[in-house]
Protein backbone atom coordinates (compact mmCIF):
# COMPACT_ATOMS: atom_id res chain seq x y z
CA UNK A 1 0.00 0.00 0.00
CA UNK A 2 3.09 2.31 1.02
CA UNK A 3 4.27 1.96 -2.76
CA UNK A 4 1.13 2.83 -4.28
CA UNK A 5 0.74 6.13 -2.30
CA UNK A 6 4.24 6.94 -3.85
CA UNK A 7 3.85 6.09 -6.99
CA UNK A 8 0.15 8.27 -7.03
CA UNK A 9 2.15 11.41 -5.28
CA UNK A 10 4.63 10.84 -8.02
CA UNK A 11 2.12 10.67 -10.26
CA UNK A 12 0.31 13.77 -8.83
CA UNK A 13 3.74 16.11 -9.10
CA UNK A 14 4.81 15.38 -12.67
CA UNK A 15 1.65 15.39 -14.81
CA UNK A 16 1.89 16.45 -18.21
CA UNK A 17 0.96 19.42 -17.51
CA UNK A 18 4.03 20.57 -16.70
CA UNK A 19 5.67 24.53 -17.16
CA UNK A 20 6.71 23.61 -20.62
CA UNK A 21 3.44 24.61 -21.90
CA UNK A 22 2.47 27.29 -20.07
CA UNK A 23 6.31 29.23 -21.13
CA UNK A 24 5.62 27.82 -24.90
CA UNK A 25 1.93 29.96 -24.73
CA UNK A 26 3.39 32.94 -23.65
CA UNK A 27 6.03 32.58 -27.23
CA UNK A 28 4.86 34.53 -30.10
CA UNK A 29 3.88 32.07 -33.03
CA UNK A 30 3.16 32.70 -36.53
CA UNK A 31 -0.62 31.46 -35.48
CA UNK A 32 -2.03 33.04 -32.65
CA UNK A 33 -5.83 33.09 -32.27
CA UNK A 34 -7.64 33.52 -28.51
CA UNK A 35 -8.93 31.12 -26.31
CA UNK A 36 -12.23 31.65 -27.75
CA UNK A 37 -11.45 31.57 -31.11
CA UNK A 38 -9.38 27.51 -30.27
CA UNK A 39 -12.36 26.57 -28.62
CA UNK A 40 -14.98 27.03 -31.34
CA UNK A 41 -12.10 25.76 -34.22
CA UNK A 42 -11.18 22.37 -31.64
CA UNK A 43 -13.26 19.76 -30.36
CA UNK A 44 -13.44 19.82 -26.67
CA UNK A 45 -10.77 16.71 -26.58
CA UNK A 46 -8.62 18.78 -29.33
CA UNK A 47 -8.67 21.90 -27.46
CA UNK A 48 -7.63 20.16 -23.67
CA UNK A 49 -4.68 18.32 -25.59
CA UNK A 50 -3.63 21.05 -27.83
CA UNK A 51 -4.38 24.80 -25.76
CA UNK A 52 -4.07 22.99 -22.36
CA UNK A 53 -1.16 20.44 -22.39
CA UNK A 54 -3.33 17.14 -21.93
CA UNK A 55 -2.79 13.96 -22.96
CA UNK A 56 -5.27 11.87 -24.99
CA UNK A 57 -5.73 7.96 -23.67
CA UNK A 58 -3.59 5.34 -24.75
CA UNK A 59 -5.11 3.10 -27.58
CA UNK A 60 -7.94 5.91 -28.46
CA UNK A 61 -6.59 7.10 -31.98
CA UNK A 62 -7.12 5.43 -34.92
CA UNK A 63 -3.99 6.93 -36.39
CA UNK A 64 -1.61 4.99 -34.07
CA UNK A 65 -2.64 2.12 -36.49
CA UNK A 66 -2.77 4.53 -39.32
CA UNK A 67 0.99 2.92 -42.19
CA UNK A 68 -0.02 4.63 -44.95
CA UNK A 69 1.82 6.73 -47.12
CA UNK A 70 1.61 10.23 -45.87
CA UNK A 71 2.26 13.16 -43.81
CA UNK A 72 1.34 14.38 -40.71
CA UNK A 73 0.03 17.38 -39.77
CA UNK A 74 -1.28 19.85 -36.60
CA UNK A 75 -4.28 19.56 -35.85
CA UNK A 76 -5.06 23.15 -35.15
CA UNK A 77 -2.90 24.72 -38.11
CA UNK A 78 -1.72 22.13 -40.78
CA UNK A 79 1.77 22.79 -40.54
CA UNK A 80 3.19 19.05 -41.55
CA UNK A 81 4.83 17.60 -38.36
CA UNK A 82 5.87 14.12 -39.25
CA UNK A 83 6.29 11.72 -42.65
CA UNK A 84 4.51 8.50 -42.58
CA UNK A 85 8.30 6.83 -43.48
CA UNK A 86 9.21 7.83 -39.84
CA UNK A 87 5.87 6.20 -37.83
CA UNK A 88 7.23 3.18 -35.91
CA UNK A 89 4.65 1.07 -34.05
CA UNK A 90 5.79 1.82 -30.23
CA UNK A 91 3.94 0.14 -28.88
CA UNK A 92 2.47 2.76 -25.99
CA UNK A 93 -0.60 3.33 -27.76
CA UNK A 94 0.04 6.52 -29.27
CA UNK A 95 1.69 7.25 -32.57
CA UNK A 96 5.19 7.34 -32.23
CA UNK A 97 7.91 8.52 -34.52
CA UNK A 98 11.73 8.34 -35.04
CA UNK A 99 12.43 11.94 -36.30
CA UNK A 100 10.44 15.30 -37.15
CA UNK A 101 10.39 17.56 -40.23
CA UNK A 102 12.86 19.43 -39.15
CA UNK A 103 12.11 23.05 -38.05
CA UNK A 104 8.22 22.30 -37.34
CA UNK A 105 8.34 21.03 -33.73
CA UNK A 106 9.83 23.32 -31.07
CA UNK A 107 10.44 21.54 -27.65
CA UNK A 108 9.63 23.08 -23.89
CA UNK A 109 11.05 21.78 -20.48
CA UNK A 110 11.26 23.18 -17.33
CA UNK A 111 12.32 19.71 -15.79
CA UNK A 112 14.40 17.71 -18.41
CA UNK A 113 14.72 14.99 -16.17
CA UNK A 114 11.26 14.84 -16.46
CA UNK A 115 8.86 11.80 -16.28
CA UNK A 116 7.50 13.06 -19.13
CA UNK A 117 10.33 13.42 -21.03
CA UNK A 118 10.69 16.75 -22.75
CA UNK A 119 7.60 18.41 -24.43
CA UNK A 120 6.81 18.57 -28.08
CA UNK A 121 4.79 21.51 -29.85
CA UNK A 122 3.84 22.74 -33.18
CA UNK A 123 6.02 25.62 -34.41
CA UNK A 124 3.83 27.19 -36.02
CA UNK A 125 0.99 27.51 -33.60
CA UNK A 126 2.32 26.61 -30.47
CA UNK A 127 -0.22 23.54 -29.99
CA UNK A 128 1.21 20.92 -27.65
CA UNK A 129 1.46 17.56 -29.56
CA UNK A 130 3.41 15.35 -26.95
CA UNK A 131 6.49 14.29 -25.76
CA UNK A 132 9.94 12.97 -26.90
CA UNK A 133 12.02 10.36 -25.32
CA UNK A 134 15.28 8.67 -26.04
CA UNK A 135 13.94 5.23 -25.90
CA UNK A 136 12.94 5.12 -29.94
CA UNK A 137 15.00 2.90 -32.42
CA UNK A 138 18.20 2.36 -31.93
CA UNK A 139 18.92 1.68 -35.65
CA UNK A 140 17.40 5.35 -36.39
CA UNK A 141 17.95 8.40 -34.21
CA UNK A 142 16.90 6.64 -30.86
CA UNK A 143 14.53 9.04 -30.18
CA UNK A 144 10.54 8.40 -30.01
CA UNK A 145 8.28 11.54 -30.45
CA UNK A 146 5.15 10.15 -28.34
CA UNK A 147 2.34 11.87 -30.03
CA UNK A 148 -1.27 12.50 -29.24
CA UNK A 149 -3.48 11.58 -32.38
CA UNK A 150 -5.90 14.01 -31.94
CA UNK A 151 -3.59 16.87 -32.32
CA UNK A 152 -2.78 15.30 -35.48
CA UNK A 153 -4.36 15.21 -39.33
CA UNK A 154 -3.51 12.54 -41.61
CA UNK A 155 -3.03 13.66 -45.48
CA UNK A 156 -2.21 10.35 -47.90
CA UNK A 157 0.31 10.23 -50.28
CA UNK A 158 -1.53 11.82 -53.53
CA UNK A 159 -0.53 9.39 -56.27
Amino acid sequence: MKHILVILSFMVVFNCNSNGQKKAEKSQFKISKTESEWQKQLSELEYYVLRQGGTERAFTSDLNKTYEDGIYVCKACETPLFKSEHKFNSGTGWPSFDREIKGNVAYASSNPNSFYGVEEHCATCGGHLGHIFNDGPKNTTGKRHCINGVALKFIPKQE
